[in-house]
This record gives C-alpha cells, structure tokens and sequence, in this order.
C-alpha cells in the first residue's frame, strides 16, 4: 500500500523514482539488494517492504526476522555504499501502550510481539548502517494498494450485516497517500532520525468502524468486544496513539479527514 503510493506520490513531486515488487527485488537477498543500488545509484532509497501479518509472525520469528531485521539492514547498508540516505517505515507496534498518553519520538521501545519486536530491531539495525536515516513510525494504515481494515470492515458489512469489532485498542489510522506525501516532503529536508508520522486524532478500532460505516452511509449492527474476548495470537498495544516532540514536524490530516479522502478514492479505483 505505502509503496505503491509514494511512487506516486514522488512522480508527483517530479522525482525520478524507480519502484521494485517482491518479485523484482527481495531485500532478503543482500547481493541483489547491492547490486540494484549500485545499478541505479539513488539519492534516497525507501524500504516499504516488511513482513506486516501480526499474527502470522507471532509463530514465524526466522520469516519475520529475515524481513524486518536482515532485509532492513541490507537495504541500508546498499544505500549507504552509493551514498543514499534510506527511509524505513516503522510502526506503533513497537511500543507496550501502557505509557497512559501519546508516544513521543524519544519513548523507549517495548514492543508486545514479535511483529513490533523485529520492527524495531530493523529500526536499530538501519541506524546502525546508515548514519543518514528516516525511521518514520505510523499507525494502522490503510490504502488502495493491498488488503486493510477498512476493506474489510465494508465487505463484512455488505454481506453479513453486522460486525463485531475491538473497543479496547486506540491508535491513529492513516491512509497512505496522506503519509506517502509526508515522506516525498521528509526525504527533501535533512531532518535525519525517527519522526512520528500517523493520522490526526485518535480512536479505537471500533470506532473507527462506526465512522467507516456512517461515512459509507451503510446499515450495520455492531458490536464490540475487549482484546481478551477476542484472543489473537499476538498481544496488542492497548493505547498507541502516536505524538511528536519535533519542533518542524510534519503533519497528516485528522484521521477522518484521510478515511474521507480513501472512500473517494476507492469508490474512483473500483
């Protein structure tokens, strides 16, 4: 999702950028990772690849580890050999929620699963390989790019009627053409280091549906249920709600404002 949508983004923008699908390009092979970059000599790489299935990696350490940590590293390292800087996309995931209040950039990392635990030891291996990096943790994201929760929320209604969705998990949603724009306008600035980038304002996932559903002005009886009842496979930070203690940092619409902006869109692509 976020990939397809900075490329666009950036042609935009009237950069020259060059995008590579899993096929094309696993960042798990480090020589093809070298030598695409030495190929193509960027001035800034952006890794959106990632391992994101929460629950699928809970059982799968090796696979998640080998994309978010190793992928990671070698997609920096390629960056810094010609001289790029390199943009790793991160997550609210790698904190506990438990702080009570929003996450600032400074916050220590806690992560609960080892999705948010290989998240942030990515972030920390494309610090260490890169001096000029982007870490730019977000929030719940959804586009017209892949499979998300709005998506499914819509189908769920369309076909069953009623909905059963968690109360109990706040965080930001952000549509990924508001944080692809974000990134485009980051990479022209040397703002090095991790930003908080996430939709404005704060909900849980239940109401989140509420508003999915009034915007799409769809009939659905729902009803919610706590994180416990519900019994995923991987913990979830309770409370995620991404801040920024940045004195120049960049802002994303309301996170209704971005899920506006997505129903018009999908109602365009479809």
């Amino acid at each position: 999702m976020l990939g397809t949508d900075f490329i666009r983004a950036a042609r935009y923008w009237n950069h020259d950028v060059v995008g590579f699908t899993h096929a094309e390009l696993d960042i798990t092979d480090s020589e093809a990772v070298w030598s695409t970059c030495v190929k193509e000599r960027p001035e800034v790489v952006v890794n959106c690849a990632a391992y994101t299935d929460v629950d699928g990696a809970q059982d799968d350490l090796e696979g998640a580890s080998r994309v978010n940590v190793e992928g990671s590293r070698f997609v920096a390292l390629g960056a810094a050999e010609v001289g790029a800087s390199v943009v790793y996309p991160s997550t609210d995931y790698v904190f506990d929620g438990l702080k009570g209040a929003p996450y600032v950039e400074s916050d220590p990392t806690r992560p609960l699963s080892v999705y948010g635990q290989t998240k942030a030891a990515g972030e920390a291996e494309t610090a260490a390989a890169n001096q000029r990096y982007y870490i730019v943790r977000s929030s719940w994201l959804y586009g017209t790019g892949g499979r998300n929760f709005v998506d499914t929320m819509l189908a769920l209604g369309h076909d069953q009627g009623d909905v059963v969705v968690v109360r109990d998990q706040v965080g930001c949603p952000t549509y990924t053409a508001h944080l692809a724009d974000a990134l485009v306008r980051l990479i022209a600035t040397t703002a090095y280091g991790i930003h908080h980038i996430a939709g404005g304002g704060e909900c849980s996932w239940y109401e989140f549906a509420q508003e999915i559903f009034r915007q799409s002005s769809l009939e659905v009886r729902m009803m919610s249920m706590t994180t416990d009842e519900l019994s995923r496979p991987a913990p979830r930070p309770p409370y995620s709600v991404l801040a920024t203690e940045r004195g120049e940092a960049i802002y994303l619409p309301e996170w209704q404002e971005g899920l506006a902006s997505y129903l018009a869109e999908r109602a365009v692509a479809t």
